[in-house]
């Protein structure tokens, strides 16, 4: 009878502990685009769930929170720091500027949201990893220069952990990248996250 109960004890209190622990782990958001939205990908194949694994795989008790949006501008991310800071994350890649750059929006813009938006994390004691990209060719060689110039001009300025281009251990390699020429496949994604993990681990802790 006793060994019954004290059975019984044991599995609820890990039925308690288990969701509390979950809740303890320390949130880790994914902010951006389409790109780490996961366009075109199916359920657990975007950069974020190939992260969370890699985290969890190396011990670093993490959520991540993927909070991308097919489509977004910077103007949409300036929009939607509240609903990031409500989150109360320990740590945020801002992965944004491709949509402004395929619609030719002006640079000034995009480095003043950009700008906002890191400054407004920062305000908040949010560590943040900032994540270029650039441009498809056909935009041309002075405004893809100065597209990607904006990315190292903020990260500079915020002293930010940066990675230049998150798709510069992807591009040479085959069926990482989906037919529109833009997205990453699901093989793209892990690659992403890879990239990403040299700049983003010195910021975590176990």
């Amino acid at each position: 009878m006793y060994v019954r109960r004290a059975l019984i004890v044991s599995l609820f209190l890990l039925a308690v502990a288990g969701p509390l622990l979950a809740a303890d782990r320390p949130v880790l958001v994914c902010f951006g685009d389409s790109i780490t939205a996961g366009y075109g990908l199916s359920t657990g194949e975007s950069f974020p769930d190939a992260l969370q694994r890699d985290l969890d795989s190396r011990g670093y008790h993490y959520k991540v929170d993927n909070k991308g949006t097919s489509g977004a501008t910077t103007k949409d991310a300036v929009a939607d720091l509240h609903s990031i800071l409500l989150l109360h994350p320990e740590v945020v890649i801002v992965e944004f500027g491709g949509n402004d750059g395929l619609r030719g929006l002006p640079l000034s813009v995009t480095r003043q949201n950009l700008d906002q938006v890191l400054t407004t994390l920062e305000s908040a004691h949010i560590k943040i990893l900032l994540a270029g990209i650039t441009l498809p060719p056909n935009y041309g060689s002075d405004y893809i220069q100065s597209f990607e110039q904006v990315f190292r001009d903020l990260a500079s300025k915020h002293h930010t952990p940066f990675v230049p281009m998150i798709y510069k251990d992807l591009v040479h390699v085959p069926a990482t990248i989906q037919a529109d020429g833009i997205h990453p496949t699901a093989k793209g994604s892990e690659i992403i996250a890879k990239t990403l993990m040299p700049v983003l681990t010195p910021m975590l802790r176990r």
